[in-house]
C-alpha cells in the first residue's frame, strides 16, 4: 500500500507535461498560420497596387469654374395684387454672354408645390461689364415665394457659373395720417359747451 501512493501522485504528473507540450505545438503551429497569412496578404497587396498603377492615375474632380457673372437679387414689390420680382444680371467675365435668362423657382400658396420659370434678361446679350434686367409680375395671392436657382445661356440653356448679392431693396410704406374732423354743436346762444375757452361741468 506504501509503494502504490507514489504512482498515484506521478501520473497527473506525466499528464500536466503531455498537455503542455501539446499546447506549446499549438501555439506554433498557431504562428506558422498567422506568418503564412500574413505573407499572403502582403503578396496580394503588392499585386494590387500594381495593377492600380498600370490602369493610370485615376481621374481627378472637376474644378469648379470661375463664376462670369454678378445676378443682384431685388426685394419683392407689392403693387395693389401683384407681386414684381426681379434684379439685375452684370457680366463678370472678359466675353461676350449671349441668350441669357435667369431660372426662378416659385411656390404656390394653396397646395406649396414649386414650379419653375426662366425670365428672359433685357438685354440677351451683355459684353463685359454690362447688365441687365429681369422681372416677373406675379399675383400677389396665388404665390407665396420665389428662388432664384440658375442663369442660363444660349439656346441649349447652359447654365452659368455665378455669385449673388442683395438688390434693390424694398421702399418703406409711406403711411399718410388721416385727419381727423371734429364737429361742435352749438348752443342756443352760439357758444359751445365744455370748451377749452368756455369749460363747463356736464351733469
Amino acid at each position: 500500500m506504501i509503494d502504490s501512493q507514489p504512482e498515484l501522485y506521478l501520473e497527473p504528473r506525466r499528464s500536466g507535461a503531455s498537455k503542455v507540450t501539446a499546447a506549446l505545438a499549438a501555439l506554433a503551429v498557431t504562428a506558422l498560420v498567422f506568418a503564412g497569412y500574413a505573407v499572403l496578404r502582403n503578396q496580394h497587396a503588392q499585386e494590387s497596387g500594381s495593377l492600380a498603377l498600370s490602369s493610370g492615375p485615376a481621374p481627378a474632380a472637376e474644378a469648379k469654374k470661375p463664376p462670369v457673372a454678378l445676378v443682384l437679387v431685388d426685394d419683392a414689390l407689392l403693387q395693389g395684387s401683384k407681386t414684381i420680382i426681379g434684379g439685375t444680371v452684370k457680366n463678370t467675365s472678359t466675353e461676350k454672354l449671349e441668350g441669357l435668362s435667369v431660372e426662378v423657382e416659385l411656390k404656390r400658396r394653396k397646395d406649396g408645390i414649386t414650379e419653375k420659370q426662366l425670365l428672359t434678361l433685357v438685354p440677351a446679350q451683355l459684353e463685359p461689364a454690362q447688365e441687365g434686367r429681369y422681372s416677373l409680375e406675379l399675383k400677389a395671392q396665388d404665390y407665396g415665394s420665389a428662388r432664384l436657382i440658375a442663369l442660363k445661356a444660349g439656346s441649349s440653356l447652359v447654365s452659368l457659373p455665378y455669385t449673388t448679392a442683395q438688390g434693390q431693396k424694398r421702399p418703406p410704406e409711406r403711411f399718410e395720417p388721416k385727419a381727423t374732423k371734429v364737429e361742435r354743436r352749438p348752443t342756443k346762444g352760439g357758444e359751445f359747451i365744455n370748451s377749452p375757452d368756455n369749460p363747463a361741468r356736464v351733469p
